[in-house]
């Protein structure tokens, strides 16, 4: 060994005896561009649908700086953004895309441009699935379908590139057909929902069985259209689509928009942490919830 090698060996071995072990754990955290590249793994981002916008939405001015802590929403709202500066987040991943429409200006008299101009302040990433979480395997709707047992589930809206992916799940129960209202209550509970909370449509009969059902989280009516199918499983649906399924013999399954989605956001967090460094951790918000509220009236007695 040479003079200048052994040197240095001694230098390595008393910076990190000193206390300096930080310095190499820094050296091999993610950065921005590894966490986009393991996003991209999971979910490539040309799955998403043309019209929507995903993808890395806000870089910081250091996109080359550790990332330590992420943060997990379905919307972001002031009250995440604040939370993610609680958390001493790098990162945060909004399902829901905070810049969609073209922003014309960055001021204070809009809440998404205020937001904007937070996480840009405070060296804040934002990315945005959306539907390339949708129409992956093992995405959204993959486990929205999960809410009840079954044989077999399709894209209803296949990927052009690639059959298994795809807008929606058409999916077949396993094992024997449920009663509807009973399916409706694995529903309830795979998801985690309050009962008060979702909307229940049962069939003109109201006495159907399941035996095949249609799922699409979100504002599902468009991929649902016409698909044959005992159950449809959604966020949201107009009083004039739900009419025509029932009328149709379909019972339907109302969770409300983000509600049928951000049950997803602990699954996710355990895909995301598998791909990461240790040195990452991935938050699920605290402070995201549904911004409709069930309100119950009290009668005096």
């Amino acid at each position: 060994m040479s003079i200048k090698t052994a040197s240095l060996a001694f230098f390595v071995r008393s910076f990190v005896k000193s206390g300096n072990q930080q310095y190499f754990k820094t050296r091999a955290m993610a950065t921005l561009q590894d966490v986009v590249g393991k996003l991209n793994e999971f979910a490539p981002e040309n799955l998403a649908e043309k019209w929507d916008n995903v993808g890395l939405l806000v870089e910081p001015r250091n996109s080359g700086s550790p990332i330590t802590n992420i943060l997990l929403t379905i919307d972001l709202t002031e009250a995440v953004v604040k939370e993610a500066q609680e958390k001493n987040a790098q990162m945060i991943i909004s399902y829901h895309p905070p810049i969609f429409a073209p922003l014309k200006r960055l001021t204070q008299a809009a809440w998404k441009e205020r937001i904007v101009i937070d996480c840009i302040r405070n060296d804040i990433a934002i990315y945005s699935p959306h539907t390339s979480w949708d129409n992956v395997s093992n995405g959204v709707n993959d486990w929205l379908a999960a809410s009840l047992p079954h044989a077999s589930s399709r894209p209803i809206l296949e990927n052009p590139i690639n059959a298994a992916y795809g807008a929606g799940r058409l999916c077949e129960v396993k094992g024997d057909p449920i009663p509807e209202r009973d399916a409706a209550q694995l529903i309830t509970k795979h998801t985690q929902m309050d009962c008060a909370m979702v909307s229940f449509a049962p069939s003109v009969a109201g006495n159907r069985t399941i035996r095949t059902y249609a799922v699409c989280a979100g504002s599902g009516a468009s991929v649902l259209k016409g698909v044959k199918a005992d159950m449809y499983i959604t966020g949201e649906m107009s009083h004039h689509e739900v009419l025509e399924a029932t009328s149709n013999g379909t019972c339907v399954v109302l969770l409300g928009h983000s509600n049928s989605e951000r049950g997803y956001l602990a699954v996710f967090k355990d895909i995301l942490s598998k791909r990461l460094t240790d040195g990452v951790m991935v938050h699920v918000s605290e402070k995201d919830r549904d911004p409709m509220k069930l309100v119950l009236n009290e009668t005096s007695s």
